[in-house]
This record gives C-alpha cells, sequence and structure tokens, in this order.
C-alpha cells in the first residue's frame, strides 16, 4: 500500500508538460481545479474528462503508475460512492432494499451524484498529480515563489513558505520509505499490523510511528545543518541559477484551458436540463 503513494515524486522526462514553465504549470493547477468544480452537465464532465486523459498522454508518464496513486484513496472513492447511491433522494430506479431493518433506495439522482464523484476524486488526484511528476523541486519551488512574490511588499516571508512547502512534498516519498524499512524491521521481530481489534492494531503502530517520528527529526536536523554550511540565509540577495521565461509553449497552453474553461461553461448554459444535483 505504502508503495503505491506516489505524491510528491518527480519523474524526470522531455514531455510538453516537463518543458512548461513551472509558473505557468501551478496556474493551469489551480484553473483545472476550478474547472472540475465548473463542470456540471454529463456533456461538460465527459469534455473534461477527455481533455484529462490528453494531459496524461502529454505528460508520457505511465498511467499505470498515475493509476496506482488510487489505491491508498480507494476506501474513500467505495465509501462516498456508497454514500451517494443510498442517500441522495430522487426517483427510485428499484424497490428500496432493506438490509438489517434499514431501508435503502437507489435513485437515479443517487447513481448519477455517485458517478460525478468519483470521476471528481479520480481525475483531482491523478491529474493535479501531473505537477509534482513533471517538475522538479527546485523549479517548484521557483514557481511558487514567483507567484507569490508580490507578497514580499507587505512582509510575507515568501521564500521562506515556499521553499518549506516543497521540502515537504520532497520528503513524502522518503518518509514512506522509511516507513516500510521500519514495518520490515518490525515484521523480522514478529510484530503483526493485521490482526486483533482497532484497539489492537492501533497500539501495533506505536513500534513504528516512534521510530519514524525519531528519523524524521533527525534528517530535519540533518538538512538544517547541511544548509547552513552552505550559508543559507533565507531568499534575501540571492541569485538563481535558472532564469526562467514564458514562451509560445506557455502562452498556447494557457488559452488551451480557458477555451476548455470557456466551453464547459458554454455547455452547462446549453444543456441546463442536465444537471447534476450536486
Amino acid at each position: 500500500m505504502l508503495k503505491d503513494i506516489t505524491i510528491g515524486q518527480f519523474f524526470p522526462g522531455d514531455s510538453l508538460l516537463h518543458r512548461l514553465d513551472p509558473r505557468m504549470k501551478i496556474v493551469l493547477t489551480v484553473l483545472y481545479i476550478v474547472l472540475l468544480f465548473v463542470a456540471k452537465s454529463i456533456v461538460s464532465f465527459a469534455a473534461v474528462t477527455v481533455f484529462s486523459l490528453i494531459l496524461v498522454f502529454l505528460s508520457k508518464i505511465s498511467p499505470k503508475l498515475i493509476l496506482k496513486s488510487l489505491k491508498p484513496l480507494l476506501f474513500i472513492i467505495v465509501f462516498t460512492t456508497v454514500l451517494n447511491i443510498f442517500y441522495v433522494k430522487g426517483t427510485p430506479i428499484f424497490e428500496p432494499i432493506d438490509i438489517l431493518g434499514w431501508q435503502f433506495t437507489i435513485t437515479y439522482e443517487g447513481l448519477l451524484t455517485a458517478v460525478v464523484m468519483v470521476l471528481r476524486i479520480t481525475l483531482l488526484i491523478t491529474t493535479t498529480s501531473l505537477l509534482t511528476y513533471t517538475t522538479s523541486p527546485i523549479a517548484l519551488t521557483d514557481g511558487i515563489e514567483r507567484l507569490l512574490s508580490p507578497l514580499n511588499a507587505v512582509k510575507v516571508p515568501v521564500h521562506e513558505f515556499s521553499m518549506m512547502m516543497t521540502i515537504a512534498l520532497r520528503f513524502i516519498p522518503t518518509l514512506i520509505e522509511e516507513t516500510e524499512k521500519i514495518m520490515a524491521a518490525q515484521k523480522s521481530r514478529g510484530s503483526t499490523f493485521s490482526e486483533g481489534g482497532l484497539i489492537k492494531r492501533a497500539k501495533a503502530l506505536i513500534p513504528i510511528l516512534v521510530p519514524l517520528f525519531v528519523s524524521a527529526f533527525r534528517r530535519a536536523e540533518e538538512l538544517a545543518t547541511a544548509m547552513e554550511c552552505r550559508c543559507y540565509a533565507g531568499g534575501k540577495g540571492r541569485t538563481r541559477l535558472k532564469q526562467y521565461k514564458l514562451c509560445a509553449r506557455d502562452y498556447i497552453s494557457l488559452l488551451t484551458v480557458i477555451a476548455v474553461f470557456a466551453a464547459t461553461i458554454a455547455i452547462n448554459i446549453l444543456l441546463q436540463g442536465i444537471v447534476f444535483a450536486i
């Protein structure tokens, strides 16, 4: 399960998404998230899904690798689906189902809402993850800092904020790998993590959490020491090795997303009768 968590990882490549300016990729990711919630009709949501598949194709990252990131969220997806199917009121499709004295009714609106919510969660996780998959931690830090640079006027520590966000993302895979090592070591000593009741399983996690926290603090201290040895003193007066400049492909990408955004709104207006009750 832990091996399936790919958030925060960077996969080097030479695809179109890899070559986009990090600032533009961050802006496009925000627009895409808004686009997911703007889509209301069946047709508009289908258009967003096709657009997302095109983005995955352009990234040249294996779809299996992207879909693998959904496994840790499988319980949330299934739980959300069941809630929407049985608790959204509307036109019944079948007769009420009696389970242990509780009556559940499957409605047409509930099925539609469940499909939309599953697609929305799936697209939100898989497509927005392309930002970290195709952007190196250094480029991501520079992109966030450049976009938030106007906040420097009101004394907001933009550079430190960007650095903390990037370090947190970068250390997710490292902590996952450390957790796997600790679990393997505890299993070799006879520990079990999937037996017994809820309380017993919670207690079994203590031998994992304590070494993990110790390791995380040790790594943080080592990182701070390394940064101090390199005379790191924040963003003031620092220069950048690579100067980013927007080019034609960045503007074309922005115009494409805006066009899809406008088309989605237009489809919603034209098909107001086929709207999800969400």
